[in-house]
């Protein structure tokens, strides 16, 4: 690789903790030599997060890219719920996302909005990975949840429970597809899956639902039978103990709590978001807004470095692809 990856980093909710976060990370000088950073944000929200942790934003190694979203002078309220602070962290995010589309950046870091603001504002909004599948033209998109320990993926996200239960079987095939894609780039072997039943015990034979035997199980027939080294279903319930005990890589999880809660328990401040489908690159913070602790130098940047961190890998690595025989190839992260 011949150049640093250029890496752009939208500032999440200028109400949160997402350009203190932001900030303290670049503060870091072993991450920060790591890439060439751009910070989506507003000049107005910078200063405050740099006056609130006592940083001169001047010693530190980023290019800003004025987004234009709050106007000059606006006295910034930490914590507050705004609609025009959920308008501001969106257009901070379609930004980042059309300089990976226009080739002016190799992958995007997001920090944590609100969606409450951005709905606030009349608009509809359900989250980053779907906001930046529609930016990007992405027919479909997961999440994947990736720590050093254990990574998962969502055949669903944010939808209401009634509607993640209607299972459909070349979504799970297609889920499994993406994210052993998604391992053996990150981790250069092809990962060992486990794929989630949806009901207590994966439906206990019938006992406890019929999902599990009539959908999930076909999926994971057809995805095997494709060369992919997965098995299912297995019970929610102790997958995830048998996952960190090493006998699997990868979790597919039915829908966004079974998936979320244990990973969350398992290495809360390790786990980064990735968003896969899309021909862009996309890691994220795996927190919210932190309003309670926003303006007051309590957020902890752990979780930021880790999203930064990956992106740096996943654009390393796909700048090494562009530059291998294989560039003619599109490749979808």
């Amino acid at each position: 690789m011949n150049r640093l990856p250029r890496v752009a980093i939208s500032i999440g909710d200028p109400a949160g903790i997402g350009a203190e976060i932001a900030l303290k990370a670049l503060s870091d000088e072993q991450l920060s030599a790591m890439a060439k950073w751009f910070l989506i944000a507003d000049s107005v929200a910078l200063d405050a997060a740099g006056h609130s942790i006592g940083v001169n934003l001047r010693d530190l190694p980023y290019t800003l890219i004025e987004a234009g979203e709050l106007p000059a002078g606006h006295l910034l309220a930490f914590g507050r719920l705004r609609p025009e602070y959920g308008v501001a962290a969106i257009g901070y995010v379609r930004r980042a996302a059309e300089m990976c589309l226009r080739g002016e950046a190799d992958a995007m870091v997001t920090a944590p909005l609100n969606k409450e603001a951005v709905t606030l504002s009349g608009r509809a909004f359900s989250g980053h990975t779907e906001y930046i599948a529609e930016i990007t033209g992405a027919a479909e998109s997961r999440m994947l949840l990736v720590s050093e320990r254990i990574a998962t993926v969502h055949v669903s996200t944010h939808i209401p429970l009634e509607r993640a239960c209607q299972l459909e079987q070349r979504r799970i095939v297609r889920t499994i597809e993406l994210g052993n894609e998604a391992l053996k780039l990150m981790r250069q072997k092809a990962p060992r899956i486990a794929v989630c039943g949806l009901n207590p015990h994966a439906g206990e034979h019938g006992l406890f639902g019929t999902q599990d035997a009539a959908v999930i199980a076909p999926a994971i027939a057809e995805a095997h039978a494709s060369g992919i080294d997965c098995s299912g279903p297995h019970s929610a319930d102790t997958i995830f103990v048998r996952a960190l005990r090493g006998e699997f890589d990868l979790i597919v999880a039915m829908y966004h709590d079974q998936g979320h809660i244990p990973m969350k328990l398992i290495d809360f401040a390790g786990t980064v978001n990735v968003s896969l489908g899309m021909p862009i690159i996309r890691t994220s913070v795996d927190h919210g807004t932190a309003f309670d602790i926003a303006g007051r130098n309590l957020a902890d940047a752990n979780n930021m470095k880790a999203a930064m961190r990956l992106a740096v890998r996943m654009a390393a690595g796909k700048i090494a692809f562009e530059s291998s025989d294989l560039a003619g190839q599109k490749a979808v992260v």
